[in-house]
């Protein structure tokens, strides 16, 4: 298995004291696996995806993530196991604008040492972005960054892609244009994808879904 959380708790802190945003949660993913994860906002969704990302800390529970659990790890090894094992594509696309797309493409993969100038190539090819590997990302539309993102993730050959609302920024047409190349990217490389989504569309199109409502799987 290479996912598996098991009784995940988290809250949050407010001017009312502790607000629970995860009770309990259980889960599993598979190499190859694809997952939806659905519930309204506030429900949980995008906590759970950066607890299994390491990008937050669970309150109780583990995250076990290629044979590592997740919450054992201080900062450094969360960051090395995200460097080497996980890909994220967040709905903002987060690009670093300095850098053209060539090197936002690079940029995760020369991290984790593991950077393929034919792999990259590839993944250009199939994304259509080869033409535009000398732009940076203000001179690209929106469709066009969210295909760099998704590049970006997958150029350094990750066990696991995160994909928090990635196609929320983009008009219905050429989200299901993103959609259709992501999945067939991930099942050429064999890496496994839990996306977080809203919508019942997208979320069909995944091998399984699972859905939250207040803080729970439902």
């Amino acid at each position: 298995m290479l996912l598996e959380v098991k009784a995940v708790e988290k809250s949050y802190e407010t001017a009312t004291g502790k607000v629970p945003v995860l009770r309990g949660i259980d889960m599993h993913v598979a190499a190859g696996d694809t997952l939806a994860l659905t519930g309204e906002s506030g429900s949980g969704k995008s906590t759970l995806l950066h607890l299994i990302g390491g990008l937050d800390t669970a309150d109780a529970g583990s995250v076990i993530l290629d044979g590592q659990d997740v919450t054992q790890l201080d900062d450094t090894g969360r960051a090395a196991l995200r460097r080497h094992c996980v890909g994220i594509v967040f709905q903002q696309f987060n690009l670093i604008p300095s850098l053209d797309v060539a090197a936002n493409i690079a940029f995760q993969a020369r991290l984790a040492g593991a950077y393929d100038k034919g792999a990259a190539e590839t993944l250009c090819d199939a994304l259509g972005l080869t033409a535009h590997l000398k732009k940076y990302p203000d001179q690209l539309s929106g469709g066009q960054q969210q295909r760099v993102a998704i590049a970006r993730a997958l150029a350094a050959k990750p066990k696991l892609i995160l994909a928090d609302e990635p196609t929320g920024n983009l008009d219905e047409e050429t989200a299901a244009q993103v959609m259709d190349e992501m999945l067939a990217l991930v099942t050429q490389t064999g890496a496994a994808l839990v996306m977080v989504t809203h919508s019942p569309r997208l979320a069909d199109r995944m091998e399984r879904r699972l859905h939250l409502r207040q803080g729970v799987l439902a």
